[in-house]
């Protein structure tokens, strides 16, 4: 076995037993900034994703908020079609990790993410960007915003293949035409 083998072991085995490392790391987190560039905590994960150790790379660790997404306020009047409490924004809390650190680096793409840890009431991830001025990569701007990371593909529901795989997205045009969706 190769030195990442050994790496990627010992990180999942403190996440499973929830060692006093990991507690400590989620203590660390909680009291830091939201939005943080740190060196990739999860280093065999990061290189899967495309992460190198060189000029043009950053590794972006961010808190999102677990649990449901609460509403707006009405703008509108308080009309009973508007008198909800909470919504789902139809993304995973990783593309919101994604979006909510691109938006902080408006210079760099993200090009992937991971989950790093998580506690009662937040996720962490981390986003690694990428400079397309420093580096020659085929990447869009803001693919993120248009769902073209790997996390927006999913939720969009790209990743299945085939004819006959019937894919989320048919199924929410189809929801929308009946008016079943807001």
């Amino acid at each position: 076995m190769g030195a990442y083998k050994y790496i990627k072991q010992n990180f999942e085995q403190t996440r499973k037993e929830r060692d006093d490392i990991y507690k400590q790391r989620l203590v660390e987190w909680r009291g830091e900034l939201v939005i943080l560039r740190v060196k990739p905590t999860n280093v065999t994960r990061a290189r899967e994703l495309g992460y190198k150790a060189k000029q043009g790379y950053v590794v972006v660790r961010t808190r999102i908020g677990k649990g449901n997404r609460r509403r707006r306020k009405p703008k509108g009047g308080r009309k009973p079609s508007k008198n909800y409490l909470i919504k789902s924004p139809d993304m995973s809390h990783q593309t919101i990790a994604e979006q909510k650190v691109n938006r902080e680096y408006p210079n760099l793409e993200v090009l992937n993410s991971y989950w790093v840890g998580e506690d009662g009431r937040n996720k962490f991830y981390e986003v690694i960007l990428v400079d397309l001025s420093i580096l020659d990569l085929n990447l869009g701007k803001g693919r993120v915003y248009r769902g073209l990371s790997s996390s927006g593909q999913k939720g969009r529901g790209l990743r299945a293949k085939g004819k006959k795989k019937v894919r989320r997205r048919s199924k929410k045009k189809e929801r929308m035409k009946k008016g079943i969706s807001k």
